[in-house]
């Protein structure tokens, strides 16, 4: 590792076309999970048994949901996608793109059995090896996962990600309520963070660009108001020092009032770089917006986030990377990988013996101990899934810090 480096990382709002398309996919997937667990109170189905893999493009005028489902439930797709287009800001002409205008198409066909047999029933139980109900179910898919997580920030995020996301929730928060009227609902942010012998020692640069009204003067009105209403607030909370106003660019091209699907198309999972942790730890390919927890793409996805952070967390590592790889219908996981970069401060073995006693990584245990099977899904849509609060995000908790902490001093 070098002495000393620039590291960046960017964000977007919930006003980006992929954005737009990431949060249509999971709105889609929690009125399934919502109807479904309505219809299994009424004793007519399973959460259980509905699976989503659910995709959207969006381009001028138009929104094309397609996928796989199976569900007992009825979705009306059009009413989901028009309130979500509605709920991010795209409610105008004026702004490129109208959700009560635009056009609204459903492809959505039913799940392969194929696909679907390896996850009703498992590897493990289709050939009668006695095992327990958690081990039933297959993975959804194969395929590598990864989890990272440092002590850099409070959420155990790495610093240019979790600036990045904070300011592009800040840009989205000023514009709904009304500090920057002239604003709209396209935007990106980027951040980037010098690094002194592997330690994150301050902000260097600063971007945001965010699509606006016409005729806003960009150098003389946006840039001071972005840096007191929405740089300044961030970086305060967290105690970190502003860049220079050399270092901070906003809308560099000098305009951005064309922007959304008008300016861009939009696909679900184009940004998995962005919902995960910007480039600092690595990324297994897979998606996440729009499936259901049987997809190991997303729920083994939080499950190695949740044995990393709560690794940093213990004071095991300083920093902490987790790869779990699936077999597609097979509980068990076909590897589980662990590196801490050399910042361990106990003997890396000790670690990865507690991480194979404290967590059970299998699918169907991941959907218990993680609760995924609920409607938790839009909120991760935007802002990335990792190093958020509140009770849906799970796989943020550190819970398991003691028990991990025993499992090392027990091999002592």
């Amino acid at each position: 590792m070098k002495d000393s480096f620039l590291f960046t990382s960017e964000s977007v709002t919930e006003g980006h076309p992929d954005k737009i398309c990431d949060a249509i996919s999971d709105e889609i997937l929690d009125a399934i999970l919502t109807r479904e667990a309505e219809l299994e109170a009424e004793g007519k189905g399973s959460v259980a048994d509905a699976r989503c893999a659910c995709e959207t493009f969006i381009t001028t005028g138009l929104v094309v949901v397609g996928g796989e489902i199976r569900t007992n439930a009825y979705i009306d797709v059009d009413k989901v996608a028009r309130e979500t287009i509605d709920r991010i800001g795209y409610n105008n002409a004026e702004f490129g793109f109208d959700s009560n205008t635009c056009g609204v198409m459903s492809t959505i066909h039913s799940q392969s059995p194929d696909i679907a047999r390896g996850v009703d029933q498992s590897f493990e139980a289709q050939r009668g090896i006695d095992v327990d109900p958690i081990e039933t179910i297959g993975a959804g898919d194969q395929g590598m996962m990864f989890g990272y997580a440092c002590n850099e920030t409070s959420s155990l995020l790495p610093m240019p990600i979790y600036l990045a996301h904070r300011l592009a929730e800040r840009l989205t928060e000023v514009r709904k309520n009304g500090t920057l009227d002239y604003l709209r609902p396209d935007g990106k942010t980027q951040v980037s963070v010098r690094y002194e012998d592997g330690k994150a020692v301050g902000v260097e640069k600063v971007l945001i660009s965010s699509q606006h009204a016409d005729k806003v003067d960009i150098e003389n009105e946006m840039k001071p108001d972005f840096i007191e209403h929405i740089i300044r607030p961030v970086f305060e909370k967290e105690g970190i020092e502003i860049p220079s106003e050399e270092n901070i660019y906003v809308n560099p091209t000098g305009k951005f009032v064309v922007g959304g699907p008008k300016g861009d198309t939009g696909v679900t999972g184009r940004k998995i770089i962005v919902d995960t942790y910007g480039g600092m730890g690595r990324h297994g390919g897979g998606s996440f917006s729009g499936k259901d927890c049987t997809k190991v793409d997303r729920s083994a996805a939080y499950a190695a986030r949740w044995v990393a952070k709560n690794i940093v967390a213990a004071g095991l590592a300083d920093r902490c990377e987790v790869q779990i790889a699936y077999a597609i219908g097979v509980a068990k996981p076909f590897s589980v990988m662990i590196d801490t970069f050399g910042t361990e401060h106990v003997p890396i073995e000790k670690i990865e013996h507690a991480v194979d006693e404290v967590f059970d990584l299998r699918p169907g245990a991941i959907h218990r101990d993680l609760d995924l099977r609920r409607p938790i899904y839009a909120k991760t849509s935007a802002y990335g899934h990792f190093g958020r609060e509140g009770e849906e995000f799970t796989w943020e908790r550190t819970d398991k810090i003691d028990e991990l902490k025993a499992a090392v001093a027990a091999l002592d």
